[in-house]
């Protein structure tokens, strides 16, 4: 990796406009000048004061760590933006893992001819993101791209943190009879950017959920609650997530239509392009699943946090047959849930 692109240097100007013109690969003075006008001044710390190839970190004890890429189109959305999505995706994952995330990489793919407000913008979100939970960015990369090959921005992130759980948290313990609770409302994201970028215009403004799941996620853990899986419920929304797990573990799963929660506008736009709010992406959500004893006690807590409010108890961990997940309509009638073939909408995050 080369001399990480990212340390503190002179502050921004306020606003001047302009464009990102740089050769391909972006070296020399000009992208100097974007760093430090633009990158550094957003990402302060000791770390990046050292302008080496990369960030020493202390840790003790297990650490779990994740990657991820970000294409969203369009970059900006109701509810947030590409910025805000990267830093909250991967403190989520790290979430997922019953860990806090601690420390983030990042990488910027940028266009050249990317308006140069809508790249502080968007950096001033991740940081604004990641003040809010307490993560540092402490190392990264810029690179430029020919005009017409990068839709503006691509961003990818890593992040990693020290695991609080006691016990291991993933698909394979999930177990017969355990609690499947959703944190929240669904679907709220895919219909934000599809909405914003195919100018839909429904009777309400549809904001996204982006959302860090760091506190309510480790309050369970904290709580004692025996927790066996969480998971993030992105592209492919619950059904995928939902399925996925239930093949890993080998159990079945029966959810109950009626009590997952979907707002009424989600359901209203869902059903004029002929989606199923079930696969619809969110990046404000997550699914857990705990042992039945303890369901009542983890929707409170759950439920004491804005994010997480809407909490509810949707179905159940079943023995067979393994690997299906059925969803019983408010009719009563029972329907098997599986993964869509292909990807419903492409560049949601």
């Amino acid at each position: 990796m080369s001399k990480p692109d990212f340390s503190p240097a002179c502050p921004a100007p306020a606003g001047d406009g302009g464009t990102v013109q740089l050769a391909h690969g972006g070296g020399g003075r000009a992208m100097e000048r974007l760093l430090d006008t633009v990158i550094r001044p957003a990402f302060d710390n000791a770390q990046l004061a050292r302008r080496h190839d990369g960030a020493v970190l202390d840790l003790n004890g297990p650490i779990a760590f994740t990657t991820d890429s970000y294409v969203v189109k369009p970059l900006f959305f109701p509810g947030g933006d590409i910025g805000s999505l990267a830093v909250n995706g991967t403190v989520n994952d790290i979430a997922m893992c019953g860990a806090r995330a601690t420390h983030l990489s990042v990488g910027l793919i940028l266009e050249e001819g990317l308006p140069l407000d809508d790249l502080r913008r968007v950096v001033a979100s991740m940081r604004k993101a990641a003040d809010a939970v307490g993560v540092q960015l402490v190392t990264g990369d810029t690179k430029v791209v020919d005009h017409g090959k990068a839709d503006g921005l691509f961003i990818n992130t890593a992040g990693l943190g020290p695991v609080v759980a006691r016990s291991p948290i993933g698909p394979a313990e999930v177990r017969n009879g355990d609690a499947i609770i959703v944190s929240g409302d669904i679907g709220r994201h895919g219909i934000a950017v599809m909405a914003a970028r195919e100018g839909f215009g429904f009777e309400t403004v549809i904001e996204s959920d982006c959302a860090a799941l760091g506190d309510p996620a480790l309050a369970l853990v904290e709580a004692g609650i025996a927790v066996h899986c969480l998971r993030d419920m992105t592209r492919g929304g619950l059904a995928s997530a939902a399925v996925e797990i239930a093949e890993t573990a080998g159990v079945a799963m029966a959810l109950d239509e009626a009590a997952i929660p979907v707002r009424e506008d989600v359901r209203a736009a869902c059903e004029v392009l002929g989606l199923d709010p079930l696969h619809v992406a969110n990046e404000g959500r997550f699914v857990a699943f705990v042992a039945a004893g303890d369901a009542k006690r983890a929707i409170e807590i759950l439920r004491g946090f804005a994010v997480s409010a809407g909490a509810a108890q949707i179905g159940a961990v079943t023995e067979s047959p393994a690997g299906q997940v059925a969803s019983r309509g408010v009719l009563g009638v029972s329907r098997v849930v599986d993964m869509l073939s292909g990807e419903q909408l492409p560049r949601i995050c």
